[in-house]
């Protein structure tokens, strides 16, 4: 699972659709009207809605129905319309009036049940009047009286119950559907406990699933028409959705019809009926954005990121670092104005105080090269870094000859806002809820040193633990991913190695990588000898020392004989190799990759191992983007690539064992293990069993192996 190669950048895009979506980020340099909830946002009606469900939500699940009812009489008066559902808001608010326990909110009560509960009871649904001759019962038996026939309606359940299905109703309506980076995430992940379940395996991420995918789900929207008339829906997309969002073959059906059948419209609708635990998927995003360099990790006027001098290594880099929380010393850093911000700028050593340490650690910090992307922020920002007059430039050529290929302004990137809910919609009616509500959700903060994580109450601000010691760490291996990116691959090694002479000999696999991209790259611009020169200085040597290398470097040596083509599209993809190469770095300095990563690895892997046993393709992953998170271009060193992972990951695929299925001989003789690959089943018979079996498509295709194929003759064995 850990060696699942995926595309990053496609992955990213998903999350920053996710947080501009959910109003989680904002551009640095963007004015406030750029938000989702600004009217002229192309996703503030969806941003809205989605609002307007957690607050109808919110006011049902504390009892508030009142609140809920006048919310929906406002800006959705087509719920209060269907008298099923406002028979039980009615019914809801006659127990909620009762649990005040008041005189007055008693007499409130039996006023519901005249004017409001007693007329929607005559023709909500049949067994309605049934229903509100039983719930009188709770004027009599107290609530807290658990063995009282009305204990039920007394219960607080019946509050989530009906806010579940209120969300799910105004949710297809208003088409008000989660980001897609939501709903693909609900379906990898049920996906791959489905087949860690069904192949008896261990998942290597089960603490972050269990926690992230609840078991509880909303009720489903159901329709007025009978349960009962034959479904006309084609029984592929009956048992597509049944076995997608883990539906009973009725459950599908009923799904289907609430859509008047539109399949795409009832698997939105199914998937947001699963929930999230919202807090942690915020801090998973949050953790994920700053590891990428999508938001900022500290404060947004930070502009130097600290470089150590030639030759020291990267141990001794983290540990300066690290002084100001490890050894109570503090960095002063003056402000100096910067005459030319477009041209490069440097800055100086930080002044150390504090106790006296050791040899290693008396390398002090210093904050050289602050490329032009950081003198925005330097200029609008005083207080953080300056030029000093005392720099020499001696001690920094190594990091100048990389860093004067500036890459990307660092105030492009995001200010994480956090889950920061303002509902403003509009109305003057007094006697509704109050026009503007500010409601706050408590978002973890994420750690990147992996220390204890605490709740803090975010509201258009950046967590404050990224004020911390890991800001310095992030930076430069930021800056090396982005240069790869670029395919600037000569400069990152020289940089590396300046940095850390031992970093490549821990990583030879990375060191050829970027050797071939220098290679190609040469190659493209029509300078072979040089290209040739690095091939003998390093390709050849490194794969003489990994056998498994030789086959990538034959083919990256075709690239000589076809100077026409352009060869470096034909290496590795930049993306994946500028990855490689952060998580490699990370690693060396301390910094564990997000947990998102390994979730996406672990059941991106569990997908592509589900519908292999299913023998079809998943009709879904289109609409939820799995198949751009999947899009590898076929590069010259995957399958290595993918090997080295597997064997540095601590949980691998290893345990995964595909079962075949036994198939008793036409001479009687013992059973004998045949795939069920080499039966080759119909479509209609596979479907056929599913229906008739109630079974998963992987367990019909299993029986039908069984017996060459006939379907009739599974049936009659099973029933015989």
């Amino acid at each position: 699972m850990e060696s699942m190669p995926v595309n990053w950048e496609a992955l990213d895009s998903l999350v920053v659709d996710f947080a501009k979506s959910e109003n989680l980020i904002e551009d640095s340099i963007s004015s406030p009207s750029s938000s989702p909830s600004s009217p002229s946002s192309p996703s503030s009606l969806s941003y809205r809605s989605r609002l307007l469900i957690r607050q109808i939500r919110r006011s049902l699940e504390i009892g508030d129905v009142d609140a809920a009812i006048n919310l929906l009489r406002i800006h959705a008066p087509f719920v209060l319309h269907d008298h099923r559902l406002l028979f039980r808001l009615q019914k809801q608010k006659f127990i909620e009036l009762l649990r005040r326990g008041t005189a007055k909110d008693r007499d409130s009560a039996i006023e519901c049940l005249r004017k409001e509960l007693a007329p929607c009871a005559l023709d909500a649904y049949p067994e309605a009047y049934e229903e509100f001759k039983h719930v009188l019962l709770a004027l009599i038996f107290d609530k807290d009286d658990q063995a009282s026939p009305v204990a039920n309606e007394w219960s607080e359940r019946k509050r989530s119950d009906i806010a579940g299905l209120l969300s799910s109703v105004l949710r297809a309506h208003l088409h008000a559907y989660d980001p897609v980076f939501s709903m693909t995430l609900r379906y990898l992940i049920s996906i791959h406990k489905g087949f860690c379940f069904r192949q008896g395996i261990s998942s290597p991420i089960s603490d972050l699933t269990e926690r992230l995918l609840l078991e509880e789900r909303d009720p489903p929207a159901t329709t007025e028409e009978s349960l009962y008339e034959a479904p006309p829906f084609d029984e592929v997309d009956i048992q597509a959705l049944a076995h997608a969002v883990e539906l009973t073959r009725q459950g599908a059906v009923d799904s289907l019809r609430f859509a008047k059948g539109d399949l795409i419209q009832a698997f939105q609708n199914e998937l947001c009926r699963m929930k999230l635990d919202v807090p942690m998927l915020d801090e998973l995003v949050h953790e994920y954005c700053v590891y990428r360099g999508i938001v900022n990790s500290s404060l947004t006027s930070r502009s130097a990121s600290c470089i150590q001098s030639p030759g020291k290594p990267l141990e001794i880099y983290q540990q300066d670092c690290e002084c100001g929380s490890s050894r109570g010393c503090s960095v002063d850093i003056a402000y100096k104005s910067v005459d030319h911000p477009d041209t490069e700028t440097s800055i100086c050593n930080a002044e150390m105080s504090g106790p006296q340490v050791t040899n290693a650690d008396n390398l002090s910090i210093q904050c050289a090269d602050v490329e032009s992307r950081f003198a925005y922020e330097v200029i609008g920002n005083r207080e953080d870094c300056s030029t000093s007059e005392t720099h020499q430039a001696e001690n920094y050529k190594g990091s100048q000859r990389s860093r004067s290929h500036s890459i990307g302004p660092r105030n492009r990137r995001k200010r994480w806002r956090g889950r920061t809910e303002k509902l403003d919609f509009g109305h003057d009616d007094s006697d509704t809820v109050s026009s503007k509500q500010e409601l706050i959700t408590p978002t973890p903060a994420v750690n990147p040193e992996g220390l204890e994580e605490q709740q803090v109450l975010v509201k258009h601000s950046p967590p404050e633990n990224f004020k911390k010691k890991g800001d310095c760490k992030y930076e430069i291996v930021l800056e090396m991913k982005e240069l790869v990116s670029k395919g600037m691959a000569a400069e990152v090694v020289e940089e590396v190695n300046t940095m850390d002479p031992n970093f490549f000999a821990q990583n030879p696999l990375l060191l050829f990588q970027l050797k071939q991209v220098e290679f190609l790259k040469l190659v493209t611009s029509g300078d072979h000898s040089s290209a040739l020169r690095v091939a003998c200085s390093y390709l050849g040597p490194l794969a003489a020392s990994d056998p498994a290398l030789l086959k990538p470097l034959k083919e990256t040596l075709l690239a000589l004989l076809k100077p026409n083509e352009d060869a470096l599209a034909k290496g590795v993809p930049l993306s994946v190799l500028a990855t490689s190469l952060q998580v490699a770095m990370g690693r060396r300095l301390g910094i564990e990759e997000p947990q998102l990563m390994k979730i996406m690895r672990a059941t991106l892997h569990s997908h592509n191992e589900w519908f292999r046993i299913q023998l079809c393709k998943d009709r879904f992953e289109g609409l939820l983007r799995i198949d751009t998170l999947k899009e590898i271009n076929t590069p010259l060193l995957i399958d290595v690539t993918s090997k080295a992972n597997a064997d540095t990951s601590t949980t691998g695929s290893s345990q995964i064992t595909i079962s075949s299925s036994s198939r008793m001989p036409e001479d009687g003789g013992s059973p004998s293990q045949v795939s069920s690959r080499d039966v080759i089943c119909d479509e209609s018979a596979i479907l056929k069993v599913m229906e008739f079996l109630a079974l998963p498509r992987a367990d019909a295709i299993s029986l039908l192996a069984q017996y060459n194929g006939n379907a009739e003759t599974v049936i009659q064995q099973i029933f015989a």
